[in-house]
């Protein structure tokens, strides 16, 4: 990936919804330029998607907690995420290397709503749980830093 498409895809990470006039100042190029380059990143699947940044707060969901889970039957199949998908208060699910097999992030309005939330992940999925409760998020949604070989899996040899 070119150091050019590597600024752009920064600078939409931090906003999505900058113009392509404001990305043009940023990088230097013209608007079709820009345009351009941010379609070909879309087409290779480089930028997937724009999303909005939620208040979590407002929105009525203040208590985040990172849930990990384990399956009572270790023989059991490994099909958590699939009995879980249906419970909306789960934003993320993560396989992880280690004791657990998932970490999930969730959302949800208070203490009392996070117990029925686990005793929900434990029933559809048949696992146990452990749970830490987040206090404050200092920083979330911060812009990657893109490594030069990452689109092409090469490195990339240009001048610094």
């Amino acid at each position: 990936m070119e150091e050019i498409d590597r600024r752009i895809v920064t600078l939409l990470a931090g906003d999505g919804r900058m113009s392509f006039t404001d990305l043009a100042r940023e990088t230097g190029l013209s608007v079709s330029a820009v345009h351009q380059r941010v379609r070909r990143l879309e087409k290779r699947g480089v930028l997937r998607g724009y999303t909005a940044v939620i208040d979590h707060d407002a929105v009525g969901l203040p208590l985040t907690a990172f849930v990990s889970i384990k399956p009572i039957d270790p023989a059991a199949p490994d099909d958590a995420p699939d009995r879980l998908a249906h419970l909306s208060a789960i934003e993320a699910c993560h396989s992880v290397a280690g004791d657990e097999s998932y970490i999930l992030k969730v959302r949800v309005a208070s203490p009392v709503a996070l117990e029925d939330l686990l005793q929900q992940i434990r029933a559809a999925a048949n696992v146990s749980t452990r749970t830490t409760v987040v206090l404050s998020t200092p920083y979330e949604h911060r812009a990657p830093e893109i490594a030069p070989e990452a689109a092409s899996g090469a490195p990339d040899h240009s001048p610094a």
